[in-house]
């Protein structure tokens, strides 16, 4: 029983009105022990007996009628995706288990087997069928199987193959070659693109142009440049004369690319290169050139456009702009930081989850293997620098909207600042219309 009781003036003692009790447990054997039962007190028996009883319990006398005060709510600050991070390059290290850095090659060699595989099986079942209802499902689907042999011979480029760097140029060399790619000549360009990843100037790989390039472009460029879907077929281009602003070429051993104990790299793989395009000759002397056109050349193409495509929205068409650096506002974590993951529904296991390229721009030293993993230990250290893809259907159709409007809104950065956003021509596509009537 309780021994305190509520009033509107507190708590206070509850009268006592039974005896001590029991030291021993009561026994049926037992008679009843008899006891006097005492009447409480007469201002307690008042109180139980009121009709208005539980309103002297549960209320107070008198009652607050001004209305409550309402407090505001905090104000959240909005987050600056250009703002140095509360962490850094060694937190997120430290977040990666261990055995995403270990590099296997036999795995790195078993999806070799299995791309070369299914491209060989392609090209033999659709010159067997030879219809023209299989053509267009074979060219998505072997375009498709050559940027996943890039991916891979992007992995041997990185050293995420495997640890032996003569395994790593064989097979980088005999992958990229297959599909018209100089291996060394790409392998350099790129760690120079890695390194730099999210300066303005310093970039390589779809960086953008300050305003003052931009003007200077003449108006078949910009049509070029920004017309969907021209721009996805820029990358033969890029890799003859690189970036509007940049002078050199990946073929030649004296560009600006290139450090001069790098020349026999770059000569090596430009020879391997040619050797790829003259067999693409011979081969079409042999076939025929419509056999070599449908076979070869269209699939060529669409890997060409993967390649354009995904490369372009690991950089752009984010729904809030992100920064680009210069001069001290740049770090390799801050620039590294502006990448975006995407998800390619289905394509995702086929091009070997190139989608998780966060991690990937920070450490590409692991495997793709073991990408996923290594994303998912390092999201709790990159908080909200790290933006969650949208979720893809079966084929990654949601970015294409994503990819048109960045291009139609993504022109030029300002040439002054350290830290600057895209910005829009308004007069672009006026000027465009004008070029091509």
């Amino acid at each position: 029983m309780a021994n305190l009781v509520l009033s509107e003036c507190g708590k206070r003692p509850l009268p006592r009105i039974y005896t001590t009790p029991r030291s021993t447990p009561l026994s049926y054997n037992n008679k009843p022990t008899s006891f006097k039962f005492r009447q409480p007190p007469s201002s307690l028996r008042f109180r139980l007996n009121s009709r208005n009883w539980a309103l002297n319990v549960s209320t107070p006398l008198t009652v607050d009628s001004s209305p409550p005060i309402e407090e505001e709510p905090p104000k959240t600050q909005r987050f600056d995706p250009g703002a140095p991070p509360p962490f850094s390059l060694a937190d997120i290290r430290a977040a990666i288990p261990k055995h995403c850095w270990v590099k296997n090659p036999w795995i790195s060699m078993s999806y070799v087997v299995r791309d070369v595989a299914i491209v060989f099986a392609l090209a033999a079942g659709a010159a067997y069928l030879n219809s023209w209802l299989v053509w267009p499902l074979y060219w998505f689907a072997q375009g498709t199987m050559f940027w996943a042999l890039f991916v891979l011979g992007h992995d041997c480029g990185h050293g995420s193959f495997s640890n032996d760097p003569r395994l790593n140029s064989v097979v980088g060399h005999l992958l990229h070659s297959s599909i018209l790619v100089p291996y060394h000549g790409w392998r350099i360009s790129h760690r120079t693109h890695h390194q730099n990843h999210g300066h303005v100037e310093n970039d390589e790989s779809w960086h953008p142009m300050s305003e003052k390039i931009y003007k200077s472009l003449d108006k078949p460029t910009r049509f070029f440049r920004f017309t969907l879907p021209l721009v996805m077929l820029a990358y033969p281009f890029y890799l003859w004369a690189r970036s509007p602003g940049k002078k050199g070429s990946h073929y030649h051993p004296d560009s600006d690319l290139f450090l001069p104990k790098e020349r026999n790299d770059v000569l090596t793989s430009t020879a391997c290169w040619t050797a790829m395009a003259a067999l693409l000759v011979c081969l079409n002397f042999v076939m025929g050139p419509m056999q070599m056109l449908k076979l070869y050349v269209v699939p060529y193409w669409i890997n060409v456009m993967w390649l354009d495509f995904v490369t372009y929205l690991h950089h752009h068409g984010h729904e809030d702009k992100l920064p680009w650096y210069r001069g001290k506002e740049w770090s390799y974590l801050r620039g590294g930081l502006t990448t975006l993951d995407r998800d390619y529904g289905l394509i995702n296991n086929i091009h070997h989850d190139i989608g998780t390229h966060v991690i990937h721009h920070l450490f590409p030293q692991i495997p793709h293997y073991h990408l996923v993993e290594a994303t998912e230990a390092a999201k709790p250290v990159l908080g909200k620098y790290y933006r969650e893809p949208d979720k893809s259907g079966p084929l990654p159709l949601h970015l294409l909207g994503i990819l048109a409007k960045s291009i139609k809104e993504d022109h030029f950065v300002s040439d002054e600042g350290d830290v600057v956003y895209y910005e829009a021509d308004p007069n672009l596509y006026g000027q465009i219309k004008v070029t091509a009537e």
